[in-house]
């Protein structure tokens, strides 16, 4: 494999990956169900609904924030009826948090939004476009979850 920060033609296509992966990325966040969540907290939730119940210290680890910080996020998402917290089965000093129906059913009306977006925004390729796009969506995947 090349040395992709140092081969011009490489490190420019990291670039142009990058900057476009960052504003898809934000343009994706606005296309929101619900305007009163946070990008993070859809992000906890799209982690429980992905992983499964977990600790807030576990949901703190994938999330990348700290462990107060998700306490409070659970407390808000609580609050909303989103998730649901519940004895720890091995530890009852701890809780697990869990997505309630609320939640699945938010969640599934956001990714139709969005899927529905990004499909309108596909339209305006061609072809030869779409058939690369297509082509590359799985390694744009392997990357996110590398």
């Amino acid at each position: 494999m090349p040395d992709l920060i140092h081969d011009g033609e490489s490190a420019a296509a990291v670039s142009s990956l990058r900057s476009a992966v960052m504003l898809l990325g934000r343009r994706l966040k606005h296309q929101r169900v619900d305007e009163s969540l946070s990008p993070t907290e859809m992000s906890v939730l799209g982690t429980l609904a992905r992983c499964g119940s977990a600790t807030p210290g576990e949901l703190a680890r994938k999330e990348h924030v700290q462990p107060p910080s998700m306490t409070r996020i659970v407390a808000l998402l609580e609050a909303k009826g989103l998730v649901r917290l519940e004895p720890h089965p091995d530890d009852r000093r701890q809780k697990r948090v869990s997505q309630t129906e609320q939640a699945e059913a938010m969640l599934a009306e956001s990714r139709t939004k969005r899927n529905a977006w990004l499909a309108q925004l596909a339209e305006g390729l061609d072809e030869d476009e779409w058939e690369k796009l297509r082509a590359a969506a799985p390694v744009l995947e392997k990357l996110a979850h590398l």
